[in-house]
């Protein structure tokens, strides 16, 4: 392998750079992999905008490559040529307390990839060995990178849920984690409801598997879940706080909020609406690598994929924008092609 590779960074708030930089050394407990696919995710927004330029961070936390070198006080079974990925949590520390009581993604020693420890937008990168998942061979690079977050987040947010098979679930807001939610969900055996803004979406969110399209432009939503008795669930995957208050009175009772999307403003709720009915909110964050491969397992199974666009990591500063301006279906991915530095 050669002995620089090609990463795009931040050079400025909100600006990405093409630049050429050695290729890391894996410290101990690490690996370096050489990145196949990154998937562009909402949640780069904030490390591309915010990141200190005299760092240089390089985002991208949906990374998708092969190990091409591993570092002393690895595993073994994390050789040189397997392929794997990374999510947005990179490794847990294996000593505070939340590792202790076996909740690794609630780890919070763990560096954020793309915002605290360099991602994916690159040929090359290391990651924790703690932080890796495997990645079945029935998935292109291509096609595994959304599920490391997208899928993940959607995936347990479902588990979370408390939902059971035939009860109606909700999906709020069909974009990079609700087009997977719909999957799932149906997957699932849940009677799914999709709602979305604008009726240029609903042919593709009942391709997705949603028995029924909601336009909440046009229709009140929470009115709609009830002539289906109430959803059992709610999963959203937006930011707009009060968008998600005025769909919330669709739940049944005992119905469960699930908040995926994070938002700047506080979320409203009606503490009678919730008292009444035993209705309850709750988040759910990613998961573990373990997580991680349970949700690439089941979307083989199922047959579960992100719907994906693709640019060559030279031009990631446009698929970023694309991603801004939500003119993609759904997920914008980076591809490095047949890197020269690639392991031999």
């Amino acid at each position: 392998m050669t002995a620089t590779h090609r990463a795009m960074a931040v050079t400025a708030p909100g600006r990405l750079e093409l630049v050429e930089r050695p290729v890391p050394v894996p410290e101990a407990g690490e690996v370096l992999i050489a990145v196949e696919a990154c998937g562009i995710c909402g949640a780069d927004r904030s490390d591309v905008e915010k990141a200190d330029p005299a760092l240089g961070r390089v985002p991208g936390h949906e990374v998708v490559g092969r190990i091409a070198a591993v570092g002393p006080q690895v595993p073994a079974v994390w050789t040189v040529r397997r392929r794997v990925g990374i999510g947005r949590f990179g490794g847990h520390c294996s000593d505070c307390r939340e590792c202790r009581r076996g909740r690794f993604h609630l780890c919070r020693q763990q560096p954020v990839m793309g915002a605290s420890r360099d991602g994916g937008y690159a040929e090359m990168m290391t990651a924790r060995a703690t932080g890796l998942v495997s990645i079945p061979d029935d998935l292109s690079s291509q096609e595994a990178a959304p599920i490391l977050c997208a899928g993940l987040a959607t995936f347990n947010g479902l588990k979370a849920s408390g939902a059971g098979p035939g009860d109606t679930v909700a999906v709020l807001g069909i974009g990079g984690l609700g087009h997977m939610a719909v999957q799932y969900a149906c997957r699932m055996g849940f009677r799914v409801i999709a709602i979305g803004r604008g009726q240029d979406i609903a042919a593709d969110a009942l391709t997705l598997g949603a028995h029924h399209y909601v336009d909440a432009e046009r229709e009140d939503a929470a009115s709609v879940l009830m002539t289906f008795g109430g959803a059992a669930a709610l999963l959203s995957t937006i930011g707009d706080m009060g968008v998600v208050a005025s769909v919330m009175p669709g739940l049944a009772p005992e119905g469960r909020l699930v908040l995926l999307g994070i938002g700047k403003d506080p979320l409203a709720v009606s503490t009678p609406h919730l008292v009444g009915g035993e209705r309850s909110v709750v988040g759910s964050i990613t998961g573990s690598p373990w997580d991680n491969e349970r949700a690439l397992d089941f979307s083989v199974l199922t047959g579960a994929r992100p719907w994906i666009e693709t640019l060559p990591l030279a031009r990631a500063d446009e698929a970023f924008r694309r991603m801004l301006s939500g003119d993609v279906k759904f997920r914008m991915v980076l591809t490095m092609g047949d890197s020269a530095v690639a392991p031999q």
